[in-house]
């Protein structure tokens, strides 16, 4: 039996094993799928297939005996520095997907015959979600985002990968503005999609929250891709006055309704919280394990 797993830190809100396990026993799959809480500290040693883990059952696994692993918080950007620049994978072979390098995030790990492939299917969940369930079209549109951790390099790849030539059937959008209080997050974005130059002239990263009213106001999308929200008690990111009527919502926090989404709603604002994305991302990474279509 093949076991696929979540690594993060921590995992235990996570819909994705039920998710997934639903999935195989559905295609009749011999596969399981595992929550692992991987702590910070111990992210390059499990990734070097040095260090064993334990599920939450207690059963102990390393990188090695996995033929495929989720990643989330906090190691999207950390797990792509680590497999995609760093020589500790001896004898395998590694392929990396067109998101993964534009995005500078890994959130799909395949582990197949020697060879380790990384994607980032959180891309590719988060534009079908804001089609399908937002319904928004990002012509010539201002987005605002919160937040730059892996789910926001996530966001940004997905709104700016037509310029890099990802995507033929595209809307062009006119600026995004990026906003994160964690410096170091901010500065590592910033130098990731300066890589691009056509990317970077559609991004303006913002270090101020004094600068958020101002930005927002001239926005026809915001996007939460911070945790906030994550935490019964979480205020919003954006007070609700700033809310105005030709801004639409969408939060990648799926595990609750947010204070950010119940303000949209109680002002009539076109919203949508993250289970989309979830669901997606994860469709696009059954697909990659399987070969076989999600049910």
């Amino acid at each position: 039996m093949k076991t696929y797993g979540l690594i993060g830190y921590p995992v235990k809100h996570s819909l994705s094993a039920l998710m997934h396990n639903a999935a195989f026993k559905e295609l009749k799959i011999e596969a399981h799928y595992r929550l692992f809480e991987v702590a910070p500290e111990d992210l390059e040693d499990f990734l070097a297939r040095d260090k064993k883990i334990k599920d939450k059952e207690g059963n102990s696994f390393s990188a090695e005996d996995l033929s495929g692993f989720n990643i989330t918080i906090p190691h999207k950007v950390k797990a792509y520095e680590i497999l995609a620049k760093n020589p500790l994978l001896k004898n395998i072979t590694v392929r990396q997907y067109p998101y993964v390098f534009l995005s500078g995030a890994i959130n799909t790990v395949k582990i197949e015959n020697n060879k380790i492939e990384f994607e980032n299917t959180d891309t590719m969940g988060f534009m079908r979600s804001l089609r399908e369930d937002l319904k928004f079209d990002l012509t010539d549109k201002n987005i605002f985002v919160f937040g730059c951790g892996g789910a926001g390099r996530a966001v940004i790849a997905g709104l700016t990968a037509y310029l890099v030539g990802l995507v033929k059937d595209y809307k062009p959008i006119n600026k995004i503005y990026v906003y994160d209080k964690n410096k170091e997050s901010l500065d590592s974005a910033t130098a990731n999609f300066g890589r691009f130059e056509d990317v970077k002239k559609k991004l303006e990263f913002i270090d101020s929250q004094s600068q958020i009213a101002d930005k927002i106001k001239n926005c026809q999308l915001l996007v939460n891709a911070s945790p906030v929200g994550m935490k019964e008690g979480d205020a919003s990111v954006l007070k609700n006055e700033l809310l105005h009527k030709d801004l639409s919502v969408y939060d990648v926090v799926y595990n609750r309704e947010t204070q950010l989404i119940k303000d949209a709603k109680s002002l009539g604002r076109n919203n949508s919280g993250g289970l989309g994305m979830l669901l997606y991302q994860g469709v696009a990474a059954f697909e990659l394990w399987t070969g076989k279509e999600a049910p």
